[in-house]
């Protein structure tokens, strides 16, 4: 059985507003973090519902992940995200609410 391995991701100090907002400044990248949101416990990547090709999907996640909005890691041949929610809520109070909470 294999360990689980975290996938390269800013630290918490690391992590910059400006790059977080561009990240969440595009329509697909919104879906994944309010599925991720519905999903604290995180989800296989392969899981979320995204009207993009799996290359797509792995590009946005990836742009995600390295901002700072979520972390991976692998479980085997599954990639688990989750929702950096704690680190943005230290970070920037309020940002991750108020994009959650924006309208579709």
């Amino acid at each position: 059985m294999s360990t689980p391995k975290q996938l390269p991701q800013p630290d918490r100090a690391e992590i910059r507003v400006d790059a977080v907002l561009q990240a969440l400044g595009e329509p697909v990248r919104l879906l994944i973090v309010r599925a991720l949101a519905d999903t604290p416990e995180g989800i296989a990547c392969g899981e979320i519902d995204l009207p993009v090709t799996a290359s797509t999907r792995a590009h946005h996640l990836r742009t995600l992940r390295e901002a700072g909005v979520l972390t991976t890691h692998t479980e085997g041949t599954r990639r688990i995200s989750r929702l950096r929610r704690e680190d943005l809520d230290t970070l920037y109070p309020g940002l991750l609410n108020g994009v959650l909470a924006a309208e579709q």
